[in-house]
């Protein structure tokens, strides 16, 4: 029995690998699209892992420190060190911004970390060229993403600091390379007013009649001091002592010390379920478009190529061949193709995900479950083909 998938394959082989290589970058776009939804679920959790945190303490009622903004008195990791359990409880701040190196600004998080030495929370866990922050101003480690180089000065404000060193995969839940600088100067970048403010400020103040009073003369320099001086950060992050489950020192954390504490889990589920939601529902509707684009395209060059052979069916219809042999043969072909355009997307996807932008990650599981997506997609679309050749009347083998 001839093949007819086989026969039409090699007698016009240009026209179905070219097709075969366009449905493959479709499919490329799509193995990344998944890819890139990935990237943002590992960049979310690397960061929950660098910090070296197993409760985060936030504002009360808020989700910070890396969805909501939230500020906490910079002197309350003391009493959380009373607490049973605790072992330790560091300060930090983030704040996502533009960080300026010679002639080129680079999106990222600059992270403030407390004094002391790494492996506490908060820190770099490790390097990949260069030393950790020793110094208590003006020194700053950065993530190799970022492209600063050892010895790059970076303006953070109206500081200025040299990167002596390089670190790997520490990135925000967005994506953005982090900058560690110490928490002192972190502060002030964060929280403290320029200069031009303070003055308004104080100008405004001064003119307040209620500063006027004599029963109040140093309200007036009270509030003029506030205004220079900072005492906030974003969050604590605590790590507990052998055998305390988290979830129980959370809750000791809230009651007693009027502030909100996340365990990994809860933390993990705002960064997942509520800061990349949003993103995720967007990458889900672009890959439900690009199946549908996909099958489409299958469908109608597998409608063309049988509308070609309506002599050759007609002919196998007349000498007596069934009409599953024809429905497999015109499968076949729809399959083959689907088999080309995967191993094409695969190979676009893998050498291009380097080149995104974004951490692209390219699980097996993502490209089995493709695999067999784009079969089926290949069997669905070759549906429309096959009700066409089996209308095909014998007798325009004859007619024809």
């Amino acid at each position: 029995m001839i093949s007819l998938a086989g026969r039409d394959i090699l007698h016009a082989w240009g026209k179905f690998v070219f097709t075969g290589i366009g449905l493959g970058l479709l499919i490329g776009v799509t193995l990344t699209m998944a890819g890139v939804y990935r990237g943002m679920v590992d960049d979310g959790r690397a960061l929950l892992d660098n910090s070296g945190a197993d409760l985060w303490v936030v504002q009360k009622d808020t989700l910070g420190p890396y969805a909501e903004s939230s500020s906490v008195n910079d002197d309350v990791y003391r009493s959380l060190l009373a607490m049973p359990g605790i072992a330790q409880a560091v300060n930090v701040t983030y704040l996502t911004m533009q960080v300026r190196s010679k002639d080129r600004d680079v999106r990222a998080m600059v992270v403030g970390i407390a004094p002391g030495q790494p492996g506490i929370p908060g820190w770099p866990p490790y390097l990949v060229a260069g030393r950790q922050i020793t110094r208590g101003h003006y020194e700053a480690v950065a993530d190799i993403a970022s492209g600063f180089r050892l010895g790059d000065r970076l303006a953070i404000r109206r500081n200025h600091y040299v990167v002596v060193g390089l670190t790997r995969r520490m990135v925000s839940s967005s994506g953005d390379p982090m900058v560690f600088i110490p928490l002192k100067d972190a502060q002030e970048a964060q929280f403290l007013k320029d200069n031009d403010a303070i003055w308004q400020s104080r100008r405004r103040t001064g003119a307040n009649p209620v500063f006027n009073r004599p029963a109040v003369p140093d309200l007036l320099d009270a509030v003029i001091a506030s205004q220079s001086t900072n005492a906030f950060v974003n969050a604590v992050l605590v790590t507990l002592e052998p055998g305390h489950a988290p979830e129980e020192v959370a809750r000791s954390v809230g009651r007693w010390k009027r502030l909100t504490a996340y365990t990994r889990p809860q933390m993990e589920d705002i960064l997942v379920g509520k800061l990349i939601a949003t993103s995720a529902r967007q990458i889900g509707m672009f890959l439900v478009i690009l199946a549908v684009v996909s099958a489409v395209i299958v469908a109608f060059i597998i409608y063309t190529l049988t509308m070609d052979k309506i002599r050759e069916i007609a002919v196998l219809k007349l000498i007596g061949t069934r009409n599953r042999t024809i429905a497999a043969m015109i499968m076949q072909q729809a399959l083959a193709l689907g088999l080309i355009g995967f191993v094409v997307g695969k190979i676009t996807a893998t050498f291009a995900a380097p080149l995104f932008p974004k951490y692209v990650l390219l699980v097996p599981f993502d490209s089995i479950a493709g695999f067999f997506a784009v079969l089926a997609i290949c069997v669905l679309a070759s549906v429309v083909a096959i009700r066409m050749a089996l209308r095909i009347d014998p007798a325009e083998a004859i007619g024809g």
